[in-house]
């Protein structure tokens, strides 16, 4: 993985598509995870701050140490007032231009892993903001429609509940392609056939917070994986993202305290 920051407190690394964060119960069978990959490669401990879905990739933070993950953990669950998170996602349909999806979601439970949680917690307020780049249609009858159409969005999630993004895009009938549990199948299988295509296009290309150590707005950006950046070129959208600024998102160099 590429590690897009790292200082004395915290490092980021653009995770790829399909790896899990840590171990699970929910993936008995993996036996490869982010944690432990970045924990090799920088030979010491490290502490995951924030969830980021298995079939996602892009931006993923971990502390170095116990006091700056307690830190972090409590900036990230603390409604996101200080954190800014940039998605790209590709849809099915063409999405309006501009849009506030605020629709609260229940709790999604998993009954290995929230076994004690308690299960009839009310709907949570969840709000995600969102902007078109981009549409295409291609000339290919999928569903029950003689052509199929996409849109390129630009996602900004204001709450962090489970799925949040692809729970929200299903709710206006733009579901994210790739997604298994929400999206749309025929276009999922379109998308594999023609092509090639396996995975979730949705990936974390931006995040800003303030450092818990410096008291600095930090501003990361992730660029799209060579399976994310064929979708796009595919479908003529290349041009769409050198155009459009990654709002404020800047890439920061990275910092070894050791050099």
């Amino acid at each position: 993985m590429e590690i897009l920051y790292q200082d004395d407190s915290l490092v980021a690394v653009n995770k790829p598509a399909g790896l899990l964060v840590h171990r699970s119960a929910i993936d008995r069978h993996e036996i490869r995870y982010a944690m432990q990959i970045v924990r090799d490669r920088l030979g010491r401990r490290v502490y995951p701050v924030h969830r980021l879905d298995k079939p996602t990739s892009g931006i993923l933070v971990f502390a170095l140490d116990a006091d700056t993950a307690r830190r972090m953990t409590e900036l990230f669950s603390g409604g996101g007032v200080d954190v800014d998170k940039t998605y790209l996602a590709v849809v099915r349909g063409y999405a309006d231009e501009t849009g506030i999806i605020d629709y609260a979601l229940e709790e999604q439970l998993d009954r290995i892993t929230d076994a004690n949680a308690q299960r009839d917690k009310p709907a949570q307020p969840a709000v995600t903001c969102y902007r078109r780049l981009g549409i295409a249609e291609l000339p290919f009858a999928v569903g029950r429609y003689p052509t199929a159409r996409y849109s390129l969005l630009r996602v900004s999630p204001k709450t962090g509940r489970k799925h949040q993004i692809r729970r929200h895009m299903k709710h206006i009938f733009h579901p994210v392609v790739g997604d298994t549990s929400h999206g749309d199948g025929r276009h999922n299988n379109f998308f594999r056939s023609h092509f090639g295509c396996h995975r979730l296009l949705l990936c974390a290309t931006g995040l800003a917070f303030t450092h818990p150590d410096t008291g600095e707005r930090l501003r990361l950006e992730a660029p799209l994986d060579d399976s994310f950046r064929r979708i796009v070129d595919n479908l003529g959208w290349a041009d769409v993202l050198n155009k459009v600024p990654e709002s404020g998102h800047l890439h920061k160099p990275i910092y070894d305290p050791h050099t």
